[in-house]
């Protein structure tokens, strides 16, 4: 190194933040609403692991001192690790981006309690910690007049400090000689910080189970506790009560039927088959007990995918029916796919920077599904009660396909037929050579549709009386697969297609129709009391009803098929023209499928009287 670099090196410049309450605060937007959670009880976990026995406990609980002095709720988090004294609480807790723990990109960063807690506690985070048996303390807060965020100043024998000794009586049962407990004060020091934000699941076990959906598991020999029923008589100890935090990978080992593991390019995809019991339901208020898909990075879980999107992204792996007893987890492979880590504020799993590939994911599971997830699917799809009528639909449907397939022309000298640019368009965004357009009868003036034309500006001087082509013969567009759900006979489990006639998905050409939904099953109800028939006639209704709504959707989805790869057309249009409302859309109308079916029903049943 020269004395002219190493000089430039030494008076360079620290950068500086010019307003770090602005930062804080638009980084704790990005957070979500219980994140504080997961960032206060991942400090007491590496706390603890800090002692010399690596061993202790983590209690989420009512500040019960503040309460009885207060008489309002205030939240705390207490642990048994190695404790911090004031300097170091100073040091670590008023610096933007400081840790105990060592910092890296993939691991500590040093800001998370400070964005997700301080940004919801301007009144104040109190830091009580024991190191060595002697008990310091701080009140980290956001200052009211001037908005920026820091340490209070106590007053000590003339002079003011950040931080104050104080006395053994208010050390916490669980605390010996080392420890640390944090109290929420909220927004103001009359909020109640145990009272859960708006929309948290679960509003009396709020804190379990949100931590025990974060967390796959805890380190051996640390214990997580979280206060229920904290309003009720402390002597209540059925419903007040700490319960144990057990992280997801304890209760889905005691329920599951069968587990296991797929490798899949850069990951590992974990999955469970729960038991068909009542646990399912009863143990939601504090676990996730039912069938979803989630990220596993370092034992916790991120971009965790419940109810109708947990349904969504589990039949996107392959698992159309039975997905509310199927659990996934995919672990991406470090050393296989490059740096894993997390955005700043914990709240999205990335790759090399990148969003996680849940559709690549997804397609390499379905091409190699374990096979007792896919005798599950096909004990699910035996149990369905609708009757498959494809063949009749197909056999109609083929006397008009040609007329799905949509005209296409690819430019040639020697074509049969002539080409109108004007009403010329490419047939994909990729190098595709097939046009749409219109054929040509006579010359006509026409150019290029849109803007970038072959030619750049020399496409002005292109001739304009048409151009050779030649017809392209398109294959047939493969029919969907059709299975008809209901929720009597298990095959289809609220909320997935509340409402909704029927969902496509469309990388497995599987075309699901909702049995139950309203438009389908009054139609139905209508032609009973019409034929006033038996229980067979009934069944032939149903039938009858069933498979004209079936071609209807059929012949939606096969028409929206044909317009792939034409410029007008992307995948996200394609998807939406074949979205749970657009194939709804598209079963609105009853005029012809009732004047079908009353056909299809005369000719079989005869004339019947109505009843």
């Amino acid at each position: 190194m020269t004395a002219k670099s190493s000089a430039i090196r030494e008076n360079t410049l620290p950068m500086t933040v010019a307003n770090t309450a602005f930062l804080i605060d638009r980084m704790g937007e990005d957070c979500h609403p219980l994140q504080f959670l997961r960032e206060l009880t991942q400090n007491s976990i590496e706390s603890v692991l800090r002692t010399p026995e690596r061993r202790g406990k983590i209690v989420w609980d009512v500040d019960w001192k503040n309460l009885v002095d207060t008489g309002i709720y205030k939240l705390s988090i207490t642990d048994t690790g190695d404790g911090m004294t004031g300097s170091e609480m100073v040091d670590y807790i008023n610096k933007l981006s400081s840790s105990i723990s060592e910092q890296s990109v993939s691991g500590n960063f040093g800001v998370g309690a400070k964005i997700a807690a301080a940004t919801r506690n301007h009144a104040g985070m109190i830091y009580l910690s024991w190191k060595n048996n002697d008990g310091t303390m701080i009140h980290f807060c956001r200052d009211p007049d001037s908005g920026q965020y820091g340490l209070r100043q106590f007053e000590r024998n003339d002079s003011f400090e950040h931080y104050a000794e104080i006395e053994d009586d208010i050390k916490p049962k669980e605390i010996q000689e080392h420890g640390t407990r944090v109290v929420l004060l909220g927004a103001s020091e009359q909020a109640d910080t145990m009272t859960p934000p708006l929309g948290s699941a679960s509003p009396s076990r709020w804190i379990s189970k949100y931590l025990n959906t974060r967390y796959f598991r805890f380190p051996d020999g640390i214990s997580v506790h979280a206060r229920e029923g904290w309003t009720l008589p402390r002597e209540d100890k059925d419903r007040n009560v700490l319960r144990t935090i057990i992280g997801q990978q304890k209760y889905l080992s005691e329920h599951a039927a069968t587990s296991g593991k797929r490798e899949l390019k850069g990951a590992v995809a974990h999955w469970w088959i729960l038991n068909d019991d009542k646990a399912l339901g009863q143990n939601s208020g504090f676990v996730e007990s039912a069938g979803h898909v989630a990220a596993l990075y370092k034992d916790e879980l991120y971009e965790l995918q419940t109810a109708r999107s947990g349904m969504a992204r589990l039949q996107l792996f392959g698992v159309i029916l039975g997905y509310k007893r199927v659990v996934i987890y995919v672990e991406p492979n470090v050393s296989e796919t490059g740096r894993v880590t997390t955005n700043t504020a914990r709240t999205h799993l990335m790759i090399n920077s990148e969003p996680l590939p849940w559709a690549d994911w997804a397609a390499e599971f379905r091409d190699k599904m374990p096979k007792p997830i896919a005798d599950l699917v096909s004990d699910f799809h035996a149990d369905s009660t609708a009757e498959d009528q494809t063949k009749s639909i197909r056999d109609r449907i083929r006397q008009v396909f040609d007329l799905f397939k949509v005209s296409r022309y690819k430019p040639s000298d020697t074509g049969s037929v002539t080409i109108d640019l004007d009403a010329l368009s490419r047939g994909s965004e990729s190098r595709s050579t097939d046009y749409t357009a219109k054929p040509r009868s006579s010359g006509g003036g026409g150019g290029v549709k849109g803007s970038g034309a072959p030619g750049g500006s020399y496409s002005a001087y292109l001739k304009k009386d048409g151009s050779s082509a030649n017809e392209i013969q398109r294959d047939d567009l493969p029919e969907p697969r059709v299975i008809w759900v209901t929720s009597k006979d298990g095959t289809r489990t609220p909320p997935d297609l509340d409402d909704r006639a029927a969902k496509f998905l469309l990388d497995q050409n599987r075309l699901i129709i909702n049995g139950d939904f309203r438009v389908f099953t009054d139609m139905i109800e209508r032609f009973k009391r019409e034929l006033g028939g038996s229980p067979a006639i009934n069944d032939i209704v149903t039938t009858s009803v069933r498979t004209w709504f079936q071609q209807m959707l059929m012949e939606t989805v096969i028409g929206i098929q044909a317009l792939k790869k034409s410029k007008e057309w992307t995948d996200a249009d394609i998807a939406n023209a074949t979205s749970e409302e657009a194939l709804t859309a598209a079963v609105m109308p009853r005029y012809h499928v009732y004047t079908s079916v009353k056909r299809e029903l005369g000719s079989k049943l005869g004339k019947i009287q109505a009843a």
